[in-house]
């Protein structure tokens, strides 16, 4: 029986879940669509710098992404992280890859949008403008 790793990448609201099969033909898909035909090319590219990085170890496994929540551009870095912590626990040698190449393929970005203030106009940080001083 084939090991299945379950990982989790979180962006913003987006949140992915993947699950890699050690027993794979190398298929990346992502909600159910191939990664081929996934979107526009610039989010397609962000997603396969961990597969990109990996290099034929990925061609063994199977890997199944699902992603909701947020914005395309924040789905597709959540999808790239929970590529990385799939294919790190899959195989320890990626993860030194992974971190010499950019940190954030393996540890989550905490930061959010900063909540509207009270008397402000529905914005963070906005000030009235004054036109005396």
């Amino acid at each position: 029986m084939s090991k299945v790793f379950v990982t989790s990448g979180k962006r913003k609201s987006a949140t992915a879940r993947a699950v890699l099969n050690q027993e794979g033909k190398g298929v990346v898909t992502i909600n159910g669509i191939n990664l081929d035909v996934f979107s526009q090319k610039y989010l397609r590219m962000a997603v396969q710098v961990p597969i990109q990085l990996a290099g034929d170890s990925v061609k063994s496994v199977d890997i199944h992404v699902k992603v909701g929540g947020g914005g395309i551009t924040t789905q597709a870095d959540a999808c790239a992280l929970a590529i990385a912590r799939a294919l790190v626990k899959n195989d320890k040698k990626n993860e030194k890859v992974f971190l010499d190449y950019d940190r954030a393929l393996l540890v989550a970005d905490v930061r959010r949008k900063e909540s509207a203030k009270p008397n402000r106009h529905g914005q963070a940080r906005s000030k009235i403008q004054k036109s005396y001083r």
